[in-house]
């Protein structure tokens, strides 16, 4: 096979892997099709949704499987020439952008810890777990669009780490089946889990909200993910409050018709910007 028709079936491959997770797809909806920035982002997404997935999907072989896939991402940024279909792909974008290893090697750490059930008795705690399982996503992303500093990594992470809040209060009773909880124990305690629960979303929606100042300074296309990021983060905390905070009980959902106005609101709120500028320049 070429290195031509063998990166083509690598992002056929991610492409399949976003498409299956809304929020995923949500984040590239907003690109165009054969954009490069569509492309690399998909293979951003997928090997997230890899790594989790040997995470959370592998059971008592989770560890042994991370433990192969450190090693395969690691070879990738040496040099060496990776096989599985992700990293394939992936290698064309790390070297477009040289990409830093860390973020990556991150997320992994973030799942070997998933494997010891822990649970987080402070939000300190919890935030420190978030900086290996939330922000690594949004470091990436800045990596691709390149604008890596200490202002953008400090705003994506606070980004991440909320969207990661309200993902935890909505699934608690997935967590549960998984023999994990993302509560703040101390909160569960004191407050109940419902308590606990509107702790996470108020957090969520505090650490969300700079999103706004970084979609001030981020370049278009930019701007228009993040937006996806910030609102789609909202929505979940919305369902969640209208639950009553009972995630417990039944996780809450967003329609598919909300995650379809979303898309629209945010291609609507940027279209009259692109207009307005056509306009002085005509």
């Amino acid at each position: 096979m070429s290195e031509f028709s063998e990166l083509q079936a690598a992002d056929a491959y991610c492409r399949l892997l976003t498409r299956k997770h809304y929020e995923n797809f949500l984040i590239v909806s907003g690109l165009p099709r054969k954009s490069r920035l569509r492309a690399d982002l998909m293979r951003v997404y997928a090997y997230c949704r890899t790594t989790d997935d040997f995470g959370d999907e592998s059971g008592e072989d989770a560890r042994e499987r991370l433990g192969l896939w450190q090693a395969q991402v690691r070879a990738l940024f040496a040099g060496e020439a990776p096989v599985h279909p992700v990293l394939v792909a992936l290698r064309d974008t790390v070297r477009h952008y040289g990409l830093s290893s860390k973020p990556f090697e991150d997320l992994i750490e973030a799942n070997v810890r998933d494997q010891d059930g822990r649970r987080y008795e402070t939000w300190e705690e919890l935030r420190e777990y978030c900086t290996y399982s939330a922000a690594p996503v949004g470091r990436m992303v800045l990596g691709v669009f390149g604008i890596s500093n200490a202002q953008t990594e400090r705003l994506s992470d606070d980004v991440c780490i909320g969207l990661q809040l309200a993902n935890f209060a909505q699934d608690v009773t997935w967590d549960e089946q998984k023999g994990r909880s993302y509560l703040v124990q101390s909160e569960v305690r004191s407050q109940g889990i419902a308590g606990a629960v509107r702790s996470h979303c108020e957090r969520a929606k505090a650490l969300l909200a700079s999103g706004c100042e970084l979609e001030r300074i981020a370049p278009r296309p930019l701007q228009r993910q993040l937006s996806l990021y910030r609102l789609g983060g909202l929505a979940i905390v919305r369902a969640v409050e209208r639950a009553h905070y009972r995630s417990d009980l039944s996780r809450p959902r967003v329609s598919m018709y909300q995650k379809a106005a979303l898309l629209s609101l945010v291609i609507l709120s940027v279209a009259p910007k692109a207009r307005s500028r056509r306009t002085a320049n005509a």
